[in-house]
């Protein structure tokens, strides 16, 4: 065994000819037989043809095609905890700014009876001028809106009367029910890369969900979490640190200059080692691509078996 045991989850087949709830149900069902940690949806509203805010990460600023085609994510995670009785359900993120703070607060909850309390809520900003503008909310003040967003989250999964003045939104004392099944709250992610951003996780967070990084930049950024938290007298023992690794699988191994978690089965399971060691309770894996059903299950497979074998 790793001296340190790392949990594994995965992104459930959410995206392009995946966006099925039969594909949903079936791969949750296998995740949960198999012994995955958890499942996953990302926050996506549409792909622009001629996108004004490239797609970090490629060099055209597209997003990857099966990106095209995605199911809500709130429903889908109704839909895989529905279907299973461990395995934890989570989003790897949904973007704050774009939906009112309040009916966020609301919308969650109904996962506690299904899940019975197994929702991890991964929260970020988002990068997508052309989404911004679709939801019609301006790409602006974003911080502040993620801090407010938190605000209203703790105020509205407390306890009643629920009560808020913010500077953009006022709760008068109010009833709102149901509460989370999980208290105070479900354990919130975010996702940072800026200072900023990472000393938010070190005040706010229950963890830091970074996704696309290389895995030599976690070592850092994860140290400032920690010594920042530390600083504002929080245990940094009790900060999670759950990496979205974004898979590319080749049939040969790449060569030195490959992207983190990009190549071979064999050259991926090193890379997850190395995100262990780091000090990451938890990776997600989200292969690239618009497979079938049954080739995403395979690389599943393949990888927790190589991963498992190397331990």
């Amino acid at each position: 065994m790793h001296p340190t045991p790392m949990k594994i989850g995965i992104h459930v087949p959410q995206l392009g000819r995946l966006a099925d709830p039969a594909a949903v149900r079936a791969a949750a069902v296998a995740a949960e037989r198999v012994g995955y940690s958890s499942l996953w949806v990302l926050d996506r509203v549409l792909s622009p043809v001629e996108p004004r805010s490239p797609y970090p990460g490629k060099e055209d600023g597209r997003l990857p095609a099966e990106q095209g085609v995605v199911l809500d994510p709130i429903g889908t995670l109704i839909l895989a905890a529905a279907v299973t009785e461990r395995i934890r359900v989570g989003t790897s993120v949904l973007v704050a700014p774009w939906y009112p703070p309040v009916l966020r607060a609301r919308s969650l909850p109904p996962l506690a009876p299904i899940s019975g309390g197994r929702l991890d809520v991964g929260l970020g900003i988002g990068w997508s001028l052309d989404e911004y503008e679709a939801v019609g909310v301006p790409q602006r003040e974003l911080a502040a809106r993620l801090e407010e967003t938190l605000d209203v989250l703790d105020a509205v999964w407390g306890d009643d009367p629920v009560e808020h003045r913010g500077e953009r939104i006022r709760i008068t004392p109010s009833v709102i029910l149901p509460k989370p099944a999980q208290r105070p709250r479900p354990p919130i992610l975010l996702a940072a890369y800026t200072p900023a951003g990472l000393e938010r996780v070190a005040r706010r967070a229950d963890g830091w969900n970074p996704a696309g990084l290389p895995v030599e930049l976690l070592a850092p950024m994860w140290a400032t979490v920690r010594d920042q938290a530390a600083a504002l007298g929080r245990d940094p023992e009790s900060l999670k640190l759950v990496v979205r690794a974004n898979l590319t699988l080749t049939d040969r191994p790449l060569g030195a200059d490959r992207p983190s978690y990009h190549g071979s089965v064999e050259q991926i399971v090193d890379d997850l080692e190395a995100t262990r060691r780091v000090g990451a309770q938890e990776v997600i894996l989200g292969p690239s691509g618009d497979h079938r059903l049954d080739e995403l299950l395979d690389i599943y497979a393949r990888l927790a078996e190589t991963y498992d074998a190397a331990a």
